[in-house]
């Protein structure tokens, strides 16, 4: 199961993605190759770790076997503020929420100036 574990991605870690997804969808191979206009063998290449799809195609692996795909890239650690987030995580949902609430109501009153 993926669910949300993180996954530092390789080649065998990516053929394990593409092979655990596609069970979980019920897809055969040949299905999910439909599914994205390529062959069996390419996908069984991905899943045996032969082949890496490139990123593209392993997000429309993913929302095929309907997973979407959170790729994110951005500079490691760069503005983050770790003060501002060991603050809020140490709010209370109540106060979080409260404090949420604030910056929305600022930002509105901002965008209204």
């Amino acid at each position: 199961m993926i669910g949300t574990k993180r996954l530092r991605l390789d080649e065998e870690t990516i053929g394990d993605l593409v092979r655990d997804v596609r069970r979980e969808a019920g897809l055969s191979q040949a299905q999910l190759a439909a599914a994205l206009g390529t062959t069996q063998s390419a996908v069984s290449r991905w899943e045996r770790g032969h082949d890496t799809p490139r990123a593209d195609t392993l997000a429309a692996i993913l929302r095929a076997c309907g997973y979407e795909a959170d790729m994110v890239l951005r500079p490691r650690d760069t503005g983050v503020d770790r003060a501002q987030i060991r603050n809020a995580l140490s709010m209370s949902s109540e106060k979080r929420l409260a404090s949420s609430a604030n910056v929305s109501r600022m930002l509105a009153g901002a965008r209204r100036a």
